[in-house]
C-alpha cells in the first residue's frame, strides 16, 4: 500500500477508535485489544497498531511495558487540574476572540451555533475550537486545538452525560456568543470561566457517583 494511502487509513482507524472512546463502546480504563479492533474494523493489525500509538501520544491510551494497552481512566484529580488550566486559557481565548474576530466571523459563528442547536448536534460544531481559532493566538490555538483537544473532548463527552448538563451548556454557550457579539470582552471571559466551572462541578459529581466503593472497612472496636 502506498505511504499516503496507509497514512489515510491510519487516520481513519484513529478517528474510529476515538469515536468508540467517546461513545463508551471502549470503556474508559478498559483494554484496547488491537486484534479485536482489527477484526471489527476489517483492517490489518498494522494500521490499528499505529492508531493506538497516535492515541497514546494524545494521552487517550496508556501502554506500559509488558502490559496490554488500556483506555485512559478519567481520575478526579487529573480532571480538576486540566479543567483549572482550561478555565484560565479559555477565559483569555474568548477575551481575545471577542476583540479580534470580525463581525462577519461572529455572525457566522452565531448562525452555525443556532443551526447546531436545532439539530441538538454538539459534535458538528465545537464552539470552543472556533473561539480558540478566532483568538489569533497561536499558542492558545495549539494548546486547545491540538495538545489538549482530544483529552478535553473525552472529559466534555462525559460531562455532557450528566442530567440536564447538555441543555445548560447550550444556554451558557449562547450567552457567551451574545457577549462576544456585543464586544463585551469582560463579560465573555466571565461567562466562559463560569461555564467551565459548572462543567467541572458537574463532571466531578458524575465521576464521584461512578467511583467504586471503598473496599476497606474499619475494624469495629469493642470495649
Amino acid at each position: 500500500m502506498p505511504e499516503r494511502e496507509q497514512s489515510t487509513l491510519v487516520d481513519r482507524v484513529t478517528s474510529k477508535i476515538f469515536e468508540m472512546l467517546l461513545s463508551g463502546e471502549i470503556p474508559l480504563g478498559g483494554p484496547v485489544n488491537e486484534a479485536a479492533l482489527a477484526e471489527l474494523l476489517s483492517v490489518s493489525r498494522g494500521p490499528v497498531r499505529e492508531a493506538v500509538k497516535q492515541l497514546q501520544g494524545r494521552g487517550l491510551v496508556v501502554k506500559e511495558p509488558y502490559l496490554k494497552a488500556r483506555a485512559v481512566a478519567l481520575t478526579i484529580p487529573d480532571m480538576v487540574e486540566i479543567f483549572q488550566l482550561r478555565e484560565a486559557v479559555e477565559g483569555m481565548s474568548v477575551r481575545l476572540a471577542t476583540q479580534r474576530m470580525s463581525d462577519a466571523e461572529l455572525d457566522d459563528l452565531l448562525v452555525a451555533f443556532s443551526d447546531a442547536k436545532k439539530r441538538s448536534d454538539g459534535v458538528s460544531l465545537d464552539v470552543h475550537v472556533r473561539i480558540a481559532e478566532g483568538s489569533g493566538n497561536a499558542r492558545i490555538r495549539a494548546l486547545l486545538c491540538d495538545e489538549l483537544y482530544y483529552l478535553l473532548r473525552l472529559y466534555r463527552a462525559r460531562s455532557g452525560n450528566a442530567p440536564g448538563r447538555r441543555e445548560d451548556a447550550f444556554a451558557e454557550h449562547w450567552q457567551i456568543l451574545r457577549a462576544m457579539k456585543a464586544r463585551d470582552a469582560d463579560l465573555a471571559e466571565s461567562l466562559m470561566r463560569a461555564h467551565i466551572g459548572r462543567a467541572t462541578q458537574s463532571l466531578q459529581a458524575l465521576l464521584e457517583t461512578e467511583a467504586p466503593p471503598s473496599s476497606g472497612t474499619e475494624e469495629r472496636k469493642t470495649g
